[in-house]
Parts: C-alpha cells; structure tokens; sequence
C-alpha cells in the first residue's frame, strides 16, 4: 500500500506515476464509454476511452516540460487547447436524421470525459473520481428518470385527405390528441377539381405511436381519402 500510495500522490512525472494515471483514465473512460455503446451511440467505448487517455496524456507532457526543463511556463498552456479541440469531434457525434437531432449527450459526454482525462493527468484524483461517478449517473439514472416523466418525440409529417363535404378538422384533431399527437404547425390544401381538403400537419409523436392503429382510428370518419405519416427531411 505504501507503494501505491507513494505513486498515486507522487508529483514528479515518471514512468510509474504515468503507468497509473492512464490506467486510471482507461476505466474511467471505459465506464462511461460502455453506457454510450449499450445504448448505440456514435462514439462508444473506444472511443470514449481514448479521449480519456489522451486528455491524461497531453496533461502528464505539459507537467513533464515544466520538471525537465525547468520551465517557468504554465503547464495548462498545452492542456487548454484539447478543450477547445475536442470540439471537433463532438461535433462529428451529432448527427441529423430528418428534422431530429442525436448524439448531443454523447458529444457532452465526450467533452465531460476530455475533462476528467486532463483531471487525471494532473493528478486529481478525487476530482476525477467524483466527475466520472457524477458522469455515469447523468447517463444512466437521470436518462432513466427523462424517460419516466419526459416522453422522447419526434417530429413528423401527417397529411390527411378528405372528401369536401365530410371535412372537419376539428374530427380529424381530435385523432390526433387520441394518440397523444402534438401539433407544431398546420397547412391546408383544397382540390376543387376532386372536391377533396388536405390538411398538412407538423407533429411531435412519441415511440409509443401505432402508426397503422392511428390511420385505422382515422379511418373510421366518413371521407378519408388518404393518411400518410412521413419523416421531415
């Protein structure tokens, strides 16, 4: 223990000191990485541990430069630019599927993890410790209580055509609010020469949303030419 604990609170960089903060940064990225990759994200456990690991290098350099050399520069100097770096590749973790958004938390996560890498280079450990548990929980507890009291939507698309003389739209809204549907926006569009309304509709809807059950229900009014429930793009 006394050998541990001589490397763990060890301020000169060496090859010891070094073996173990890296060691420390590869779980902790593998912890938060693993999360990521059961839950299929764009950047997974490899990813996330070689963030870690490269944050707690470019950290351990910088202290390095300032023993070896004797240097009176500011060893964070090196350490500020994986910052602002690391947002090049979080942004190439969001990706745009039609008009929805994924990979935020992931591209946070990748920020967070670039923190605690840095944190471990340097040497705090209860600060990384206590940044990598509070990381996890975010990701894991509170993506399970989002799910409990906030429904995840999407955006999409319904059209509804209707005969001119069955139209109504306050029949065909109120399908909608059925299906727990949640109206951005609403557009109409008249055929005189089929005597037939349109009526254009951006949605929020929930995973939960039968989609053949809605055009069944929808169905059920006297009119309905046609239902589509489409992607934006």
């Amino acid at each position: 223990m006394e050998f541990f604990d001589s490397v763990l609170m060890a301020e000169d960089i060496n090859w010891k000191t070094s073996l173990i903060r890296i060691l420390i940064s590869f779980f902790a990225g593998a912890l938060v990485g693993l999360e990521r990759e059961l839950n299929n994200q764009p950047a997974g456990l490899r990813t996330h541990i070689l963030i870690s690991i490269g944050s707690t290098l470019v950290m351990l350099i910088s202290i390095f430069i300032t023993q070896v050399y004797d240097s009176p520069g500011d060893p964070g100097r090196i350490a500020a630019q994986v910052v602002s770096g690391i947002g090049f590749l979080g942004a190439g973790a969001i990706l745009k599927f039609g008009a929805d958004i994924k990979g935020l938390t992931t591209a946070a996560s990748i920020w967070a993890m670039a923190a605690v890498g840095l944190a471990v280079g340097a040497g705090m450990y209860s600060i990384s410790f206590i940044g990598v548990a509070v990381i996890f929980f975010a990701l894991t507890a509170m993506n399970m209580i989002e799910k409990r009291f906030f429904k995840e939507r999407t955006q999409r698309k319904i059209e509804v055509v209707v005969k001119k003389r069955f139209s109504s739209l306050q029949e065909i809204t109120g399908v909608l609010q059925q299906h727990d549907v949640q109206i951005y926006s609403s557009g109409f569009d008249r055929n005189v020469n089929d005597a037939t309304d349109k009526f254009i509709f951006i949605v929020a809807v929930t995973r939960e949303l039968d989609v053949q059950k809605f055009a069944d229900d929808m169905e059920q009014h006297q009119g309905i030419v046609s239902v589509s429930v489409g992607i934006l793009r």
